[in-house]
């Protein structure tokens, strides 16, 4: 071995091993966190972070794929690594999650909710929060979970109520609802975990029990419920949910010995006129100091130099711990998942590591480089360098243009290589992919492609770091056809154009999350040109208010226009709580003759989401 090869080895050694005494630096999970008056502790060492609220972490409320028709699913394993290896590299602690759901009485119930019904619960849904306890012990990050909500998202205080008749206040006081709620309480802390056997109270990956999430409550509730939890369970922090932000602390939880953490949410506007968040954080701080943790549960909305302040205003007041709203993770089916946030009239998006273009509108990059520097300020460490990304996983192809993967932690883009024979010769024919860039689509379309041929393909994950190695191999694909993909990100594959079309970035939640869409009225049209004759065209559409049918002409001159008749699809949401609109997908399937003209026209108002044309000699 040469002196430079050695050297090179020892440099890689030696950052491998500093990069580890960090990492086990940030959590030590052979103790259960608890609290010494204000402080919370991880064995004799005082326990301070900087981390992300999680809200699809046990049950996904963001499967916004076209043709889903339920926006719920449980995340799987995949996910869950991929969210929870994401705080930890970001110098992260610990993740915050949503709720524990509960159905509505009276349905339909789209969510697949913890608890069915007051007593009765889904064992489905509590081995998705199995799940998370399960990685989390193995990643080496802490769990809050909240139990009940005050909101209407996942059913609540509310819907406690309406099994009983009676209105949501009386969650908070009827004998007969705060019964219901302890039965759900004493099943989720006494929960075996079917995964690892443990007691879900045994469980040191748990960090707190938050009683609710920005509830409105008596303080004789938060008493009784308190008291209950530590009956069972002698462990873990007790965290009162009272929403503080919109409401003062009560004094009666700085007195009562079952309550460990008391928690603030800061959103713009939300507290009293013109006072910035670093001073109701002072204010609540100085309120709680020396009595109880107090941590900052939930703040946003804001351009990073202000997160900058409230962070440093945590660092330097001796606050035990922020989180910032909200991280979502990769998506199983390829990029990630989305959630355009209505509170900031759809300004903010989740963010989504480490930060990339399509997020610099909410200033995505800038806000996570931050975050991570003062994960590990709070606790004392210096900033490691960022990791080279592991591979991504190639999801099997079904044509050139459906290549999607897995994506990896840390990676910022992606190179899509192919080849003609399973070990190689590769060429890359994607460089620098964004995963980001398109939503619940295909990756990546191969236009190089040639008809008639076979390909494999594999991808590697690349960031400032460096390039992953490559990931499995998918193939052999066979091409039969070329395509052309419009995602309606401009007006360059459209050949013509009539009418006052435009082109739609704002509001993508109820437009299935889909930031570029061409929206048109009656009477507007497009036409497409192909090289070759057409013989499949997919067209999918957002219906505004009315459903009004597009109709659909082929041409071979460009000139003359033969009208077809297309098989419409439509995938009615089954919960809609966010106003969706009606998706209905258009498919033109064998064409005949030589048609390389197709005429998309509106003939009520829409939008139109993607545009796929499969064409070939």
């Amino acid at each position: 071995m040469n002196s430079i090869l050695r050297s090179r080895l020892l440099f890689i050694t030696l950052l491998v091993f500093c990069t580890s005494i960090v990492v086990a630096a940030q959590n030590d999970m052979s103790h259960f966190i608890t609290r010494s008056g204000d402080k919370l502790m991880e064995g004799d060492k005082q326990y301070r972070f900087i981390s992300f609220n999680i809200p699809n972490l046990h049950l996904v409320e963001d499967n916004m794929a076209f043709d889903a028709t339920n926006e719920w699913r449980f995340p799987d394993e995949f996910e869950i690594t991929d969210a929870l290896t994401t705080i930890k590299q970001m110098g992260g602690r610990v993740a915050r999650m949503y709720v524990i759901s509960i159905c509505k009485k009276s349905g339909p119930n789209a969510i697949p909710c913890h608890v069915k019904k007051p007593g009765e619960f889904n064992e489905e849904a509590f081995r998705a929060l199995d799940k998370v306890l399960e990685v989390a012990n193995r990643v080496g990050i802490r769990v809050i979970v909240p139990l009940v909500d005050n909101w209407k998202w996942w059913g609540g205080a509310e819907q406690y109520a309406e099994y009983h008749g009676k209105k949501t206040d009386d969650f908070w006081n009827d004998p007969e609802i705060i019964a219901d709620f302890k039965k759900t309480v004493s099943f989720v802390v006494n929960r075996r975990n079917t995964y690892t056997g443990t007691l879900y109270k045994d469980d040191k990956a748990l960090l707190a029990w938050e009683t609710g999430n920005e509830i409105f409550n008596p303080y004789s509730w938060t008493k009784e419920i308190a008291a209950h939890i530590k009956s069972l369970d002698s462990n873990h922090l007790i965290w009162d949910g009272l929403y503080i932000g919109r409401k003062e602390v009560q004094p009666e939880a700085l007195d009562d010995p079952n309550i460990d953490i008391v928690s603030s949410h800061h959103y713009p506007g939300q507290n009293t006129a013109g006072v910035p968040m670093i001073d109701d954080i002072k204010r609540f701080h100085k309120q709680i100091a020396g009595k109880k943790v107090y941590i900052v549960g939930e703040f946003g909305f804001i351009p990073p130099a202000d997160i900058q302040s409230v962070l440093d205003t945590v660092i330097a007041n001796g606050v035990s711990g922020a989180m910032i709203w909200s991280l979502r993770f990769h998506n199983r089916d390829g990029g990630f998942y989305w959630h355009s946030e209505p509170a900031s009239a759809s300004l903010y998006n989740p963010y989504h590591y480490p930060g990339f273009p399509s997020g610099e509108g909410w200033n995505e990059t800038a806000t996570l480089k931050i975050m991570r520097a003062k994960a590990f300020e709070i606790q004392g460490l210096k900033e490691p360098s960022i990791e080279v990304p592991a591979p991504p996983r190639l999801l099997p192809i079904s044509s050139s243009a459906q290549i999607s993967w897995q994506g990896s932690v840390g990676a910022s883009s992606y190179d899509v290589e192919r080849s003609t024979e399973r070990d190689g010769a590769w060429k890359v024919v994607g460089k620098q992919v964004d995963d980001t860039w398109v939503r619940y689509r295909p990756l990546f379309t191969d236009n190089e492609a040639s008809a008639g041929k076979s390909y494999y393909y594999r991808v590697r994950a690349k960031n400032l770091a460096g390039t992953s190695v490559p990931s499995n191999v998918v193939g052999p694909v066979r091409v039969t056809d070329q395509y052309l993909v419009d995602e309606m990100i401009d007006f360059s594959q459209i050949a013509s154009r009539e009418g006052k079309l435009s082109l739609e970035t704002a509001n993508a939640r109820p437009y299935r999350e889909d930031p570029h869409r061409l929206k048109g009225s009656k009477g507007d049209s497009i036409i497409y040109r192909t090289s070759d004759p057409l013989h499949v065209a997919t067209v999918l559409t957002l219906m505004e208010g009315e459903e009004k049918e597009f109709e659909f002409y082929v041409s071979s001159d460009g000139k003359t226009f033969a009208k077809v008749n297309p098989t419409i699809s439509r995938f009615l949401s089954e919960g809609n709580l966010y106003g969706y609109k009606l998706p209905v997908k258009y498919e033109l399937a064998d064409i005949k003759g030589k048609s390389t003209f197709v005429k998309i026209v509106f003939t009520g108002d829409a939008q139109i989401s993607r545009v796929e044309l499969k064409f070939g000699k």
